[in-house]
């Protein structure tokens, strides 16, 4: 009998997701009962998904500490958990460039609330799937289209990257102005705040999930869709 698993793709990951968010609000977690660090929780339920993908799918699984969870490059998609209350969370910072041209990989958002007071203790609300040419900071995007539809230049483009406080040199700002002149960014949807950790931040996502292209609403508890 030929037992091979499929090849996992993004539509099967995303049906996955679909599936991961009814089959667990339907579960006992008593791993966490009781839990209250959000990164534990976090942690518990990327491994969940990631240990059902990989035993029904073909996958190559990255490690949450050095890289995203599905690197190979026809899937490039990371998995990002967050409580409803303070939907965020971290990522590497790897260049400043992130925060006008996106991370360079996809998201796969899983938004929850947890109640251990209730037998089914952990809902999921809403996931979203996040296209990498989304995943800029909304406001250094936007600003910097709008200045580009205003036919600004270079100067007004450092001025702005200035006064945004993006982490970079003046060398490192000065190549960067001439590159967004000559390739305009795509709206992004994040909000990015500037760390040592960019700090991600999904409220403006999970309410455009499905209205703007490339923000693909996966599931949402009122409509178990």
């Amino acid at each position: 009998m030929n037992s091979k698993k499929p090849k996992l793709t993004i539509d099967l990951l995303k049906e996955e997701a679909r599936r991961f968010c009814v089959s667990q609000s339907q579960a006992r977690h008593e791993v966490i009962r009781g839990v209250t660090d959000g990164k534990a929780v976090g942690t518990y339920i990327e491994h969940k998904f990631r240990d059902i993908v990989s035993h029904g799918y073909t996958v190559s699984v990255g490690s949450s500490a050095k890289g995203i969870d599905f690197p190979e490059p026809h899937m490039n998609t990371d998995v990002k958990t967050t409580f409803i209350k303070q939907p965020q969370s971290s990522c590497p910072f790897k260049e400043a460039r992130q925060k006008i041209y996106g991370l360079g990989y996809n998201l796969l958002l899983f938004v929850y609330q947890k109640d251990d007071k209730q037998d089914n203790n952990l809902q999921f609300l809403h996931s979203r799937f996040v296209e990498k040419g989304r995943t800029a900071d909304y406001q250094t995007t936007r600003g910097l289209r709008e200045i580009i539809e205003r036919s600004g230049n270079v100067n007004d483009i450092e001025a702005f990257l200035s006064d945004r406080n993006l982490p970079v040199d003046e060398i490192e700002m000065e190549r960067l102005a001439d590159e967004i002149l000559r390739n305009p960014p795509e709206m992004g949807y994040l909000t990015i705040s500037n760390a040592l950790q960019w700090r991600l931040q999904y409220a403006r996502v999970i309410s455009l999930g499905g209205k703007v292209n490339g923000i693909v609403n996966i599931y949402d508890y009122q409509t178990h869709e």
